[in-house]
């Protein structure tokens, strides 16, 4: 029996929009590594990175993953966070780089803000980690319904020599087509998840059984209240003597310093269930949880000019 093909039988073939989206990632990842010559993959612990990391494996597969993952460690991490970044380095058989922000407040080289806020400084060791590693481009987890800054970046993001990004001084990325030149000493940051979305992602991750820290699932934990959000008590982040401590299941929807990273009500302790809680919130995981982004209106894009990721 002749086969006939899709065109003569009127098929048509289409992916369905996860698909659709990983395949978009690959390829980004695919022609970092084919035009770059010493790219490398930030990796925070968090969903978005995991999520990364489990693509560039994919892309790759079933030869090793060829660059090197960077980690820019503030010293204010969850320790559940750590312990999944390196678990997951040694399953993955990857090279790990970390920046350490301890370290560069420990030589003098930053200055911790009076607040007990490391966010800014991290700006200055990514840099410096950039400069010693050579790395000429990182990919990061950032995407566009994230944030406002972020939602203006393009997938290849170009620093100058100083780090620094330029939101008017970007160039056309026409059907899907990345210009990755480079002068002496600029840099790219790529984000090959930028036109996901947080319930893209927790889809995904249900698809695909990526693994995560706990933290992102449901667990009794101590926490306190404060500016309307719930902060797990821990030793960088303590309540005041008007701040009442209290048991509750929270999870926590976006990873970043214990200091300023809210966790959210919930007792969602499986993906299905996370799909299901993330379906029908109205507000950035961001802007529900991380205490970084409520100074100002345009926090995060005067961070990024400077540098940071």
């Amino acid at each position: 029996m002749k086969l006939k093909n899709a065109a003569a039988t009127g098929m048509r073939y289409q992916l369905d929009q996860l698909s659709a989206l990983e395949a978009e990632s690959i390829f980004i990842i695919r022609e970092v590594v084919a035009e770059l010559e010493r790219p490398g993959l930030l990796f925070s612990g968090g969903k978005d990175s995991a999520v990364l990391l489990h693509l560039a494996a994919k892309a790759f597969a079933p030869a090793a993953i060829p660059f090197p993952v960077v980690h820019i460690d503030t010293g204010h991490n969850f320790q559940e966070v750590l312990d999944f970044r390196d678990a997951e380095v040694s399953r993955r058989g990857v090279r790990l780089i970390v920046g350490s922000v301890q370290e560069a407040i420990d030589a003098g080289d930053v200055v911790e803000e009076r607040n007990g806020s490391r966010n800014r400084i991290q700006t200055p060791v990514l840099l410096d980690t950039i400069e010693k590693h050579e790395l000429n481009a990182l990919m990061g987890g950032a995407r566009r319904d994230e944030e406002k800054a972020r939602a203006k970046e393009r997938v290849f993001s170009f620093r100058d020599d100083f780090g620094q990004w330029d939101p008017k001084n970007q160039r056309p990325e026409l059907w899907g087509l990345y210009n990755s030149r480079l002068n002496h000493g600029e840099s790219i940051r790529v984000f090959p998840l930028s036109n996901w979305t947080e319930l893209d992602i927790w889809h995904y991750i249900e698809r695909e059984n990526v693994i995560l820290p706990s933290i992102y699932y449901a667990h009794e934990r101590e926490v306190f209240e404060r500016s309307g959000m719930l902060f797990g008590v821990h030793p960088f982040c303590t309540p005041r003597d008007d701040e009442m401590v209290r048991t509750q299941m929270v999870r926590y929807r976006t990873v970043g310093d214990a200091s300023l990273t809210a966790a959210v009500a919930s007792t969602a302790t499986t993906t299905a269930q996370i799909v299901e809680e993330v379906a029908t919130t109205r507000i950035t995981e961001r802007g529900a949880t991380r205490g970084d982004d409520q100074v100002s209106e345009a926090a995060m894009e005067d961070r990024k000019k400077e540098g940071y990721f």
